[in-house]
């Protein structure tokens, strides 16, 4: 099957069941302060998942772009991207697991085609100091679904990864393990915070009968294991307990299931191949690699440079078209640090100039359909690429000197502390610095990353403690000024559209309870003149004391209204609709909104914009406050 066959037909299976389709969020997540990248398809749902009534129902299906930075060491592998979509399917207090593990196993078996036999399941072993129970409920409900394919399965307390390695698969098909299979954002439950929502899962492993185990991952394989034998295809989470300020667990108001399976993945087993590389998803790219470099993706020598180049020049493609440029700070800090490794394999290949429009245009070409405004930005996304990649490459020039003359000086061994100087210093990633290491037979000491790593926190503790200030509360602490200046925002882009033009649209913002944050398309600084002038605006409809309103509405609807939409391409069937004014027709500023708002302007006090600066090419920052 084709990854596009895989997305269709999963979406296509759950809303025969029920579920509403909704559009897939941005890379960047909206009023969020807490992550810098949407990296699960639950994220942007967290306060529907809690109680609140989501506008298209209980049952929800969509296709998330994700994106995990901390998955960059792992790639290069078979199975790891950083940026992926994952299918998911979410039940907000309506059916749960007698109805969702029948419903995957039918759509892996039934509509995939996969083997049952190659299917393996992992559930949560219980957790007595919190008091949460042994799911023994979800191994009797998968005892009875390979029992029905003619598969006896036998359960296994596994228990850790360590055990597992240790003892083996046992002749099992279900294993139990502990902080494995508990799920929240935070990892396991001593690591959530208080308020943060989680539960006990049930993973599905696909086995690859031709990867023989490697014992460097432990004596014996398991599901759990990083041979590569058993790959995780799909990880039905039951959502049902919140951590207390006490550090206690209790149950939430509702039960939910909040499923998310990776459509490569999926889409590798359903063609048998271990490599999540050789999916349609990656084979223009890849081909064009071969083409422009003379070299072989079955050559394993390149293979790593082949993967490397074609993830992370995907994942930055998908975060440039969503508004996210290179740059040294925050979200694009990433982009460059990405672009700049992907560089890095280019030259490994031999392809030192040109190409890299070739490239771009292979991985855009594949998402057309999926991701249309991303493919409209074709020609932008390119040429920043480019220009990424020749300043880079200025600024290998320049740093390989130094790298030289460090190692040399230093008995010829690479280090944290020259790893440090590098990058502070020249803007070498440390991935670049020890992948140059590594290729030109440089020692590499021990504790390198370690080292590296402490004298970097050292040397952003100030910053970092400027940002946690700076980016503290957050609208998703529903505080009533983060609320206050949600609602300015709405008056500030409507504002900026009278004021500069139809072109601008959001391309992000961050809510605190002490400023608003706005980025926008323009492509020149603003003049002091249309500063004052949007403010003016604003504090005139705030003076107005209009009163601001939601409405529920079919997205086509909505979308004749005129009201703003952005973050993604496509919409649930369904949308809420925040407007100021006393109607519809007549209202101010409309636009597709979750909220929370306030209820008449009258409240907002004085409106200042602060700042007015460039984010990357065609982007612009305003910063501004709401006094007494």
């Amino acid at each position: 099957m084709t990854s596009s066959d895989v997305r269709s037909r999963f979406l296509a299976f759950y809303q025969k069941r029920g579920h509403a389709v909704i559009p897939s969020a941005s890379l960047v997540p909206e009023n969020d302060p807490t992550t810098l990248f949407t990296g699960s398809g639950m994220q942007p749902l967290v306060p529907y998942l809690l109680g609140e009534k989501h506008p298209a129902g209980k049952r929800l299906v969509n296709s998330q772009k994700s994106f995990r930075a901390e998955d960059i060491d792992e790639v290069g592998d078979n199975r790891h991207t950083t940026f992926f979509e994952m299918l998911g399917n979410w039940s907000l207090g309506d059916y749960f697991k007698k109805e969702q593990l029948p419903w995957f196993f039918e759509f892996l078996t039934d509509e995939v085609g996969l083997d049952p036999k190659r299917l393996y399941v992992t559930v949560y072993a219980g957790d007595e100091k919190n008091g949460v129970p042994r799911d023994d409920e979800s191994v009797g409900i998968w005892k009875d679904l390979f029992k029905k394919k003619g598969i006896d399965a036998k359960d296994v307390m596994m228990g850790t990864e360590e055990k597992g390695a240790e003892v083996g698969m046992q002749g099992g098909r279900i294993f139990y393990y502990s902080k494995k299979n508990w799920w929240s954002r935070a990892g396991a439950p001593e690591k959530m915070p208080a308020n943060e929502p989680g539960g006990p899962d049930s993973e599905v492993f696909y086995e690859f009968e031709s990867i023989e185990h490697d014992p460097k991952f432990g004596k014996h394989c398991h599901p759990n294991c990083d041979c590569g034998r058993y790959l995780e295809i799909g990880n039905s989470v039951f959502m049902e307990y919140r951590k207390t300020e006490q550090g206690a667990f209790e149950k939430l108001t509702q039960r939910n299931v909040d499923f998310g399976g990776g459509l490569e993945r999926i889409t590798a087993a359903s063609i048998g191949s271990p490599d999540v590389f050789m999916i349609d998803i990656f084979k223009g790219a890849i081909g064009e690699l071969e083409k422009l470099s003379g070299k072989s993706y079955s050559d394993e020598a390149y293979r790593k440079s082949f993967r490397i180049i074609a993830d992370h020049m995907r994942a930055c493609i998908h975060l440039m078209g969503d508004g996210v440029m290179p740059s040294n700070t925050e979200q694009g800090y990433f982009v460059r640090r990405f672009l700049r490794r992907a560089v890095r394999h280019l030259d490994l290949l031999g392809i030192k100039e040109g190409g890299i429009s070739t490239i771009v245009d292979s991985i855009i070409g594949f998402y057309k359909d999926a991701y249309p405004s991303m493919y409209a930005n074709r020609d932008m996304i390119a040429s920043e690429i480019q220009k990424e990649a020749d300043k880079f490459r200025k600024t290998i020039a320049d740093g390989m000197h130094e790298f030289h003359k460090l190692v040399l000086a230093n008995g010829n061994t690479f280090n944290g502390d020259i790893a440090f100087v590098l990058f502070t210093s020249y803007g070498f990633p440390f991935e670049v610095a020890l992948e140059v290491a590594e290729h030109e037979k440089v020692s590499v000491a021990k504790d390198t990353k370690a080292e590296f790593e402490s004298l970097m926190k050292k040397h952003q503790d100030l910053s970092r403690a400027g940002s946690e200030q700076k980016f503290k509360g957050g609208l998703g602490d529903t505080s009533e000024m983060s609320v206050k200046y949600h609602t300015a925002t709405h008056l500030l882009h409507k504002a900026l559209h009278e004021v500069l033009g139809e072109h601008v649209s959001q391309k992000g913002s961050n809510i605190t309870p002490e400023r608003l944050r706005f980025d926008f398309t323009h492509g020149a600084k603003m003049t002091d003149e249309e500063k004052k002038r949007v403010e003016a605006i604003v504090n005139e409809k705030i003076k107005a004391d209009l009163p601001v309103h939601r409405i529920e509405l079919p997205k086509e609807e909505a979308e004749k209204t005129g009201a703003f939409h952005f973050f993604g391409d496509k919409y649930g069937d369904k949308v809420s609709v925040y407007y100021i004014g006393d109607s519809l027709d007549t209202a101010y500023s409309k636009e597709f909104c979750g909220g929370p708002q306030v209820e008449r302007t009258g409240v907002l006090g004085t409106f200042k914009i602060q700042k007015e600066e460039a984010v990357s090419a065609g982007v612009r920052r305003i910063k501004a406050v709401l006094s007494n």
